[in-house]
Protein backbone atom coordinates (compact mmCIF):
# COMPACT_ATOMS: atom_id res chain seq x y z
CA UNK A 1 0.00 0.00 0.00
CA UNK A 2 1.40 3.31 -0.79
CA UNK A 3 0.26 6.98 -0.60
CA UNK A 4 -1.71 6.69 -3.76
CA UNK A 5 -3.51 4.15 -2.60
CA UNK A 6 -4.54 5.71 0.70
CA UNK A 7 -5.63 8.54 -1.49
CA UNK A 8 -7.51 7.07 -4.03
CA UNK A 9 -9.74 5.64 -1.10
CA UNK A 10 -10.01 8.91 0.67
CA UNK A 11 -10.90 10.87 -2.15
CA UNK A 12 -14.10 8.77 -1.92
CA UNK A 13 -15.29 9.70 1.39
CA UNK A 14 -17.07 13.24 0.27
CA UNK A 15 -20.38 14.39 0.49
CA UNK A 16 -20.77 13.92 -3.38
CA UNK A 17 -18.41 10.66 -4.05
CA UNK A 18 -18.80 8.10 -1.09
CA UNK A 19 -20.51 4.57 -1.97
CA UNK A 20 -21.23 3.44 2.03
CA UNK A 21 -23.46 1.03 1.90
CA UNK A 22 -24.73 1.03 5.33
CA UNK A 23 -23.32 2.20 8.86
CA UNK A 24 -23.04 0.13 12.05
CA UNK A 25 -21.80 1.13 15.45
CA UNK A 26 -22.28 0.49 19.10
CA UNK A 27 -22.07 2.51 21.93
CA UNK A 28 -19.88 0.65 25.16
CA UNK A 29 -19.55 2.18 28.56
CA UNK A 30 -16.98 2.25 31.24
CA UNK A 31 -17.81 -1.39 32.24
CA UNK A 32 -17.93 -2.76 29.12
CA UNK A 33 -21.48 -2.87 28.78
CA UNK A 34 -23.28 -2.47 25.15
CA UNK A 35 -25.42 0.29 25.74
CA UNK A 36 -26.68 0.85 21.94
CA UNK A 37 -26.50 -0.53 18.68
CA UNK A 38 -27.18 0.43 15.44
CA UNK A 39 -27.20 -0.37 11.64
CA UNK A 40 -28.43 1.88 9.05
CA UNK A 41 -27.83 2.66 5.52
CA UNK A 42 -26.84 6.48 4.90
CA UNK A 43 -30.11 7.27 2.62
CA UNK A 44 -31.64 6.17 6.08
CA UNK A 45 -29.77 8.99 8.33
CA UNK A 46 -30.21 12.67 9.18
CA UNK A 47 -28.08 14.24 6.48
CA UNK A 48 -26.03 16.32 9.23
CA UNK A 49 -25.79 13.70 10.71
CA UNK A 50 -24.40 11.03 7.96
CA UNK A 51 -21.79 14.37 7.56
CA UNK A 52 -20.53 13.33 11.14
CA UNK A 53 -20.11 10.30 10.01
CA UNK A 54 -18.33 10.49 7.19
CA UNK A 55 -15.58 13.02 9.02
CA UNK A 56 -15.15 10.17 10.93
CA UNK A 57 -14.41 7.83 8.35
CA UNK A 58 -12.11 10.53 6.75
CA UNK A 59 -9.68 10.32 9.75
CA UNK A 60 -9.30 6.66 9.69
CA UNK A 61 -6.92 6.69 6.83
CA UNK A 62 -5.13 10.19 7.98
CA UNK A 63 -1.38 10.35 8.95
CA UNK A 64 1.76 9.41 8.08
CA UNK A 65 2.19 5.91 6.01
CA UNK A 66 4.62 3.68 8.25
CA UNK A 67 3.91 5.92 11.57
CA UNK A 68 0.49 6.55 11.40
CA UNK A 69 -0.82 4.01 8.82
CA UNK A 70 0.52 0.21 8.91
CA UNK A 71 -0.20 -2.42 6.51
CA UNK A 72 -0.31 -5.99 8.80
CA UNK A 73 -0.13 -9.32 7.36
CA UNK A 74 -2.01 -12.35 8.76
CA UNK A 75 -0.31 -15.37 9.35
CA UNK A 76 -1.45 -17.84 6.71
CA UNK A 77 -2.60 -20.41 9.25
CA UNK A 78 -5.16 -17.50 10.27
CA UNK A 79 -6.26 -16.80 6.76
CA UNK A 80 -6.89 -21.01 6.07
CA UNK A 81 -8.79 -21.37 9.16
CA UNK A 82 -8.59 -18.74 11.98
CA UNK A 83 -11.96 -16.87 13.54
CA UNK A 84 -10.96 -13.83 13.79
CA UNK A 85 -10.16 -13.30 9.68
CA UNK A 86 -13.44 -15.68 9.16
CA UNK A 87 -15.37 -12.99 11.18
CA UNK A 88 -13.84 -10.07 9.33
CA UNK A 89 -14.64 -11.80 5.88
CA UNK A 90 -18.23 -12.51 7.47
CA UNK A 91 -18.38 -8.44 8.17
CA UNK A 92 -17.61 -7.63 4.26
CA UNK A 93 -19.82 -10.55 2.96
CA UNK A 94 -23.01 -9.66 4.80
CA UNK A 95 -22.82 -6.23 4.30
CA UNK A 96 -23.19 -5.42 7.95
CA UNK A 97 -26.45 -6.41 7.72
CA UNK A 98 -26.24 -9.59 9.94
CA UNK A 99 -26.88 -9.29 13.73
CA UNK A 100 -25.27 -11.63 15.11
CA UNK A 101 -22.01 -11.22 13.30
CA UNK A 102 -22.44 -7.37 14.30
CA UNK A 103 -22.44 -8.85 17.96
CA UNK A 104 -19.72 -11.42 17.58
CA UNK A 105 -17.23 -8.74 16.20
CA UNK A 106 -18.61 -5.88 18.93
CA UNK A 107 -17.61 -8.54 21.81
CA UNK A 108 -14.79 -9.08 20.11
CA UNK A 109 -13.32 -5.82 20.18
CA UNK A 110 -14.67 -4.88 23.82
CA UNK A 111 -12.79 -7.99 24.82
CA UNK A 112 -9.61 -7.46 23.31
CA UNK A 113 -8.96 -3.45 22.94
CA UNK A 114 -7.88 -1.37 26.02
CA UNK A 115 -9.39 1.25 27.11
CA UNK A 116 -10.46 3.48 29.85
CA UNK A 117 -13.79 5.06 29.76
CA UNK A 118 -16.94 5.02 27.34
CA UNK A 119 -16.37 4.38 23.49
CA UNK A 120 -17.78 4.11 20.18
CA UNK A 121 -17.44 1.48 18.00
CA UNK A 122 -18.40 2.31 14.34
CA UNK A 123 -17.93 0.04 10.86
CA UNK A 124 -18.48 1.38 7.25
CA UNK A 125 -19.35 -0.94 4.09
CA UNK A 126 -18.26 -0.07 1.17
CA UNK A 127 -18.14 -1.21 -2.91
CA UNK A 128 -15.75 0.77 -4.69
CA UNK A 129 -15.83 0.04 -8.40
CA UNK A 130 -11.61 0.37 -9.10
CA UNK A 131 -12.13 2.29 -12.65
CA UNK A 132 -8.94 2.12 -15.08
CA UNK A 133 -6.64 4.12 -15.01
CA UNK A 134 -4.35 5.06 -18.16
CA UNK A 135 -0.34 5.62 -17.85
CA UNK A 136 -1.13 9.35 -17.08
CA UNK A 137 -3.88 8.36 -14.72
CA UNK A 138 -6.93 9.74 -16.35
CA UNK A 139 -10.22 7.64 -15.84
CA UNK A 140 -10.91 5.56 -18.71
CA UNK A 141 -14.33 3.82 -17.57
CA UNK A 142 -14.98 0.89 -15.25
CA UNK A 143 -13.00 -2.08 -14.67
CA UNK A 144 -13.43 -5.78 -13.72
CA UNK A 145 -12.10 -5.33 -10.23
CA UNK A 146 -14.15 -4.75 -7.77
CA UNK A 147 -12.94 -3.68 -3.98
CA UNK A 148 -15.69 -4.48 -1.26
CA UNK A 149 -14.05 -3.35 2.19
CA UNK A 150 -15.50 -2.69 5.35
CA UNK A 151 -13.62 0.07 7.44
CA UNK A 152 -13.79 0.31 11.57
CA UNK A 153 -13.08 3.27 13.66
CA UNK A 154 -13.14 3.16 18.09
CA UNK A 155 -13.62 6.51 19.40
CA UNK A 156 -13.69 7.70 23.02
CA UNK A 157 -16.68 8.75 24.47
CA UNK A 158 -16.53 11.67 27.15
CA UNK A 159 -18.50 14.53 28.88
CA UNK A 160 -18.40 17.53 27.04
CA UNK A 161 -17.07 20.34 29.23
CA UNK A 162 -18.96 22.17 31.52
CA UNK A 163 -20.43 26.07 30.39
CA UNK A 164 -22.43 28.38 31.37
CA UNK A 165 -24.65 29.61 28.47
CA UNK A 166 -28.23 30.39 27.34
CA UNK A 167 -30.99 27.56 28.00
CA UNK A 168 -33.39 28.19 25.02
CA UNK A 169 -36.25 26.01 26.74
CA UNK A 170 -36.33 28.07 29.80
CA UNK A 171 -35.34 31.44 28.69
CA UNK A 172 -32.77 31.54 31.15
CA UNK A 173 -28.96 31.60 31.53
CA UNK A 174 -27.50 28.78 33.19
CA UNK A 175 -25.01 26.03 33.43
CA UNK A 176 -25.67 24.02 30.06
CA UNK A 177 -26.48 20.14 29.94
CA UNK A 178 -23.17 18.21 29.02
CA UNK A 179 -23.57 15.60 26.62
CA UNK A 180 -21.65 12.61 25.86
CA UNK A 181 -19.16 13.60 22.85
CA UNK A 182 -17.27 11.14 20.63
CA UNK A 183 -13.54 12.35 20.40
CA UNK A 184 -11.47 12.04 17.54
CA UNK A 185 -10.83 8.27 16.05
CA UNK A 186 -8.29 6.62 18.26
CA UNK A 187 -7.53 3.45 16.15
CA UNK A 188 -9.19 2.22 13.20
CA UNK A 189 -8.39 -0.47 10.47
CA UNK A 190 -9.47 -1.33 6.84
CA UNK A 191 -9.97 -4.85 5.63
CA UNK A 192 -9.02 -6.15 3.22
CA UNK A 193 -5.87 -3.56 2.10
CA UNK A 194 -6.05 -1.80 -0.80
CA UNK A 195 -2.37 -1.95 -2.47
CA UNK A 196 -1.68 -1.84 -6.28
CA UNK A 197 -5.17 -0.33 -6.93
CA UNK A 198 -6.80 -3.98 -5.90
CA UNK A 199 -8.04 -5.83 -2.73
CA UNK A 200 -5.26 -7.43 -0.80
CA UNK A 201 -6.65 -9.99 1.41
CA UNK A 202 -3.76 -10.83 2.96
CA UNK A 203 -3.35 -7.83 5.02
CA UNK A 204 -5.18 -5.51 7.12
CA UNK A 205 -4.56 -1.68 7.37
CA UNK A 206 -4.53 -0.25 10.52
CA UNK A 207 -4.18 3.65 11.81
CA UNK A 208 -3.41 4.93 15.39
CA UNK A 209 -3.89 8.04 16.34
CA UNK A 210 -0.92 8.16 18.90
CA UNK A 211 2.20 6.27 17.15
CA UNK A 212 3.83 5.83 20.05
CA UNK A 213 1.41 3.86 21.99
CA UNK A 214 -0.55 2.07 19.41
CA UNK A 215 -3.19 -0.64 20.54
CA UNK A 216 -0.84 -3.56 19.57
CA UNK A 217 -3.01 -5.28 21.76
CA UNK A 218 -6.24 -5.62 19.85
CA UNK A 219 -3.82 -6.08 16.42
CA UNK A 220 -2.56 -9.47 17.43
CA UNK A 221 -5.54 -10.53 19.93
CA UNK A 222 -8.61 -9.06 18.18
CA UNK A 223 -7.42 -9.37 14.54
CA UNK A 224 -4.65 -12.26 15.04
CA UNK A 225 -2.73 -10.00 12.32
CA UNK A 226 1.64 -9.96 12.33
CA UNK A 227 2.33 -6.91 14.28
CA UNK A 228 4.96 -4.31 13.19
CA UNK A 229 6.67 -1.09 14.99
CA UNK A 230 5.15 2.24 13.97
CA UNK A 231 8.00 4.98 13.31
CA UNK A 232 8.09 6.37 16.46
CA UNK A 233 8.46 3.32 18.12
CA UNK A 234 11.16 2.88 15.84
CA UNK A 235 12.67 5.83 17.07
CA UNK A 236 12.33 5.53 20.09
CA UNK A 237 13.92 2.26 20.23
CA UNK A 238 16.93 4.01 18.64
CA UNK A 239 17.18 6.70 20.98
CA UNK A 240 17.08 4.41 24.08
CA UNK A 241 20.10 2.57 22.40
CA UNK A 242 22.15 5.60 21.65
CA UNK A 243 20.95 6.61 25.70
CA UNK A 244 22.54 3.85 26.98
CA UNK A 245 25.84 5.05 25.70
CA UNK A 246 25.67 8.77 25.54
CA UNK A 247 23.90 10.69 28.40
CA UNK A 248 21.21 13.63 27.67
CA UNK A 249 23.93 16.01 28.85
CA UNK A 250 26.41 15.52 25.74
CA UNK A 251 24.38 17.98 23.44
CA UNK A 252 27.13 18.49 20.99
CA UNK A 253 27.37 14.57 20.17
CA UNK A 254 23.78 13.96 19.73
CA UNK A 255 23.93 17.38 17.46
CA UNK A 256 26.58 15.58 15.52
CA UNK A 257 24.83 12.15 15.46
CA UNK A 258 21.57 13.98 13.44
CA UNK A 259 23.95 15.89 11.29
CA UNK A 260 25.86 12.53 10.57
CA UNK A 261 22.46 10.62 10.24
CA UNK A 262 21.57 13.18 7.42
CA UNK A 263 24.42 13.33 5.84
CA UNK A 264 24.68 9.54 5.11
CA UNK A 265 20.39 9.71 4.31
CA UNK A 266 21.84 12.62 1.52
CA UNK A 267 24.78 10.12 0.22
CA UNK A 268 22.38 7.32 -0.08
CA UNK A 269 19.92 9.63 -1.81
CA UNK A 270 22.51 10.83 -4.33
CA UNK A 271 22.97 6.92 -5.54
CA UNK A 272 19.58 5.18 -5.27
CA UNK A 273 16.50 5.81 -7.49
CA UNK A 274 13.78 8.29 -6.26
CA UNK A 275 11.79 6.97 -3.46
CA UNK A 276 13.80 3.66 -2.79
CA UNK A 277 14.03 3.60 0.80
CA UNK A 278 17.43 3.90 2.52
CA UNK A 279 18.33 0.92 4.71
CA UNK A 280 20.81 1.46 7.48
CA UNK A 281 22.62 -1.40 9.39
CA UNK A 282 24.24 -1.65 12.30
CA UNK A 283 27.74 -1.55 10.84
CA UNK A 284 26.74 2.10 9.65
CA UNK A 285 25.37 3.04 13.22
CA UNK A 286 28.41 2.56 14.91
CA UNK A 287 30.37 4.60 11.82
CA UNK A 288 28.15 7.35 12.43
CA UNK A 289 28.17 7.30 16.38
CA UNK A 290 32.59 7.24 15.60
CA UNK A 291 32.28 10.14 13.18
CA UNK A 292 29.87 11.76 15.68
CA UNK A 293 32.47 11.77 18.41
CA UNK A 294 31.50 8.68 20.70
CA UNK A 295 33.99 6.59 21.79
CA UNK A 296 35.05 3.47 20.13
CA UNK A 297 33.71 1.18 22.49
CA UNK A 298 30.60 2.60 23.14
CA UNK A 299 29.93 3.33 19.16
CA UNK A 300 30.17 -0.62 18.58
CA UNK A 301 27.73 -1.35 21.77
CA UNK A 302 25.02 0.75 19.81
CA UNK A 303 25.69 -0.91 16.65
CA UNK A 304 25.54 -4.36 18.00
CA UNK A 305 22.31 -3.60 20.13
CA UNK A 306 20.86 -1.97 16.66
CA UNK A 307 21.92 -5.08 14.48
CA UNK A 308 20.99 -7.51 17.78
CA UNK A 309 17.08 -5.51 17.74
CA UNK A 310 16.57 -4.73 14.42
CA UNK A 311 18.40 -6.78 11.23
CA UNK A 312 16.90 -9.13 10.01
CA UNK A 313 13.49 -8.87 11.42
CA UNK A 314 10.62 -7.06 9.70
CA UNK A 315 11.20 -4.12 11.77
CA UNK A 316 14.03 -3.15 10.59
CA UNK A 317 14.02 0.55 9.94
CA UNK A 318 14.56 2.79 7.11
CA UNK A 319 16.96 5.42 7.95
CA UNK A 320 14.94 8.67 7.47
CA UNK A 321 12.98 6.75 10.44
CA UNK A 322 15.61 7.72 12.90
CA UNK A 323 16.43 11.00 12.22
CA UNK A 324 16.11 13.51 14.58
CA UNK A 325 14.10 16.25 12.53
CA UNK A 326 14.17 18.45 15.87
CA UNK A 327 17.44 18.22 16.71
CA UNK A 328 18.68 18.66 12.98
CA UNK A 329 16.84 22.33 13.31
CA UNK A 330 18.57 22.95 16.24
CA UNK A 331 21.99 21.84 14.81
CA UNK A 332 21.13 23.86 11.83
CA UNK A 333 20.17 26.81 13.97
CA UNK A 334 23.63 26.61 16.16
CA UNK A 335 25.34 26.58 12.63
CA UNK A 336 23.96 29.77 11.33
CA UNK A 337 24.56 31.38 14.63
CA UNK A 338 27.99 30.50 14.54
CA UNK A 339 27.86 31.88 11.31
CA UNK A 340 26.52 34.87 11.70
CA UNK A 341 28.66 35.49 15.05
CA UNK A 342 32.17 34.97 12.67
CA UNK A 343 30.22 37.37 10.25
CA UNK A 344 30.63 39.94 12.45
CA UNK A 345 33.76 39.36 13.69
CA UNK A 346 35.09 39.66 10.62
CA UNK A 347 33.26 42.97 9.88
CA UNK A 348 34.41 44.25 13.18
CA UNK A 349 38.34 43.37 12.36
CA UNK A 350 37.93 45.42 9.06
CA UNK A 351 36.50 47.84 11.43
CA UNK A 352 39.83 48.20 13.10
CA UNK A 353 41.95 47.61 10.16
CA UNK A 354 40.53 50.77 8.22
CA UNK A 355 40.62 52.47 11.22
CA UNK A 356 36.52 53.16 11.60
CA UNK A 357 37.25 52.04 15.55
CA UNK A 358 39.68 51.57 17.55
CA UNK A 359 41.57 48.15 19.03
CA UNK A 360 39.47 48.68 22.21
CA UNK A 361 36.35 49.34 20.76
CA UNK A 362 35.94 53.14 20.84
CA UNK A 363 34.48 54.94 18.11
CA UNK A 364 36.05 58.38 16.53
CA UNK A 365 35.18 61.35 14.93
CA UNK A 366 37.65 61.55 12.49
CA UNK A 367 39.33 58.01 10.82
CA UNK A 368 42.50 58.17 9.60
CA UNK A 369 44.60 55.11 7.91
CA UNK A 370 47.51 55.47 6.66
CA UNK A 371 50.61 52.89 5.75
CA UNK A 372 51.64 51.52 8.29
CA UNK A 373 55.03 52.97 8.05
CA UNK A 374 53.79 56.50 7.97
CA UNK A 375 51.94 56.45 11.09
CA UNK A 376 54.55 58.10 13.12
CA UNK A 377 54.28 61.17 10.42
CA UNK A 378 51.17 61.87 11.72
CA UNK A 379 51.03 64.82 14.14
CA UNK A 380 48.95 68.12 15.17
CA UNK A 381 49.36 71.49 15.06
CA UNK A 382 48.17 74.80 15.30
CA UNK A 383 47.58 76.34 11.86
CA UNK A 384 46.38 79.96 12.16
CA UNK A 385 45.06 79.59 16.05
CA UNK A 386 43.18 76.09 15.27
CA UNK A 387 44.53 72.83 16.18
CA UNK A 388 45.09 70.51 12.66
CA UNK A 389 46.32 67.71 11.82
CA UNK A 390 49.17 67.01 9.85
CA UNK A 391 49.30 64.23 7.27
CA UNK A 392 52.68 64.65 5.28
CA UNK A 393 52.10 63.77 1.97
CA UNK A 394 54.12 62.88 -1.01
CA UNK A 395 53.78 64.33 -4.82
CA UNK A 396 52.06 60.59 -5.97
CA UNK A 397 49.56 60.33 -2.89
CA UNK A 398 45.54 59.96 -3.08
CA UNK A 399 42.80 60.48 -0.35
CA UNK A 400 40.01 59.49 -0.05
CA UNK A 401 37.13 61.15 2.28
CA UNK A 402 33.78 59.96 3.30
CA UNK A 403 34.07 57.50 0.64
CA UNK A 404 34.74 60.64 -2.11
CA UNK A 405 38.48 60.08 -3.73
CA UNK A 406 39.96 63.47 -3.07
CA UNK A 407 42.55 65.40 -5.78
CA UNK A 408 45.53 66.50 -3.66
Amino acid sequence: MNKKDILEIKRRYKKDKHNFGRIAGCYVDNEKNKIISFSESPAEMVEDDFYKYLDIANKCLSGKLGNNILQLPFPNDEIMSGEKYSLLQQLRTTGLKDETVLDEFFDNVIENYLITGNFLILLFSDVYDIPMKTSDNQDVGDSEYVYDYILCAVCPVNLSKGALGYREDENTIGALRREWTANPVESAFMFPSFSERNSDFNTVTVYSKNPKAPHREFWENGLHASSRLTSAEKKNAFDSMVGKSVPDDEKDIHFNIADNLSEFIDRKQQTQPEDTPIEITGEDVKEIMEDSGVEDFKAEKIGERFTEFFEGSENAPEATELLDTRLLKDQQLRHEKAALAQEVHTLQQKLVDTGVESRDGRESDIYVKVPADREADVTTAFVDGEKCLIIPLDPSDTATVNGEERVL
